[in-house]
């Protein structure tokens, strides 16, 4: 294995690497990125200028953006500490009883 490949490998979950780097093994990263959820802080000069993550989580992050997600959040947030929520079992075991009930 070349010298600058083993210097990927690492246990840690989010790396730094220059640029130079990460071009010659873009396509690893990309793999690394996706199939192990791996995050990578991409340097120039050692200054921290882009990242790299899954996809998946992008989208995440971009939708948790959203003004209206984002007064969603707000609005169940305080419903929560309000006490107007319950326990999903709690909901699941009601509708439990009223499809028994409405079968017998």
């Amino acid at each position: 294995m070349p010298r600058k490949a083993r210097a990927l490998k690492s246990s840690s979950r989010v790396q730094r690497l220059p640029m130079t780097q990460a071009r010659a093994h873009l396509g690893d990263l990309v793999n690394r990125v996706h199939d192990n959820k791996e995050y990578f802080i991409l340097e120039k000069d050692g200054i921290p200028i882009a990242g790299l993550m899954d996809i998946e989580e992008f989208e995440d992050y971009l939708e948790l953006r959203d003004p209206k997600v984002q007064a969603h959040i707000r609005k169940s947030h305080q419903e929560v500490v309000a006490g107007k929520s319950r326990p999903a079992e709690a909901l699941l075991a009601e509708l439990q009883r009223g499809k028994k009930t409405k079968t017998t």
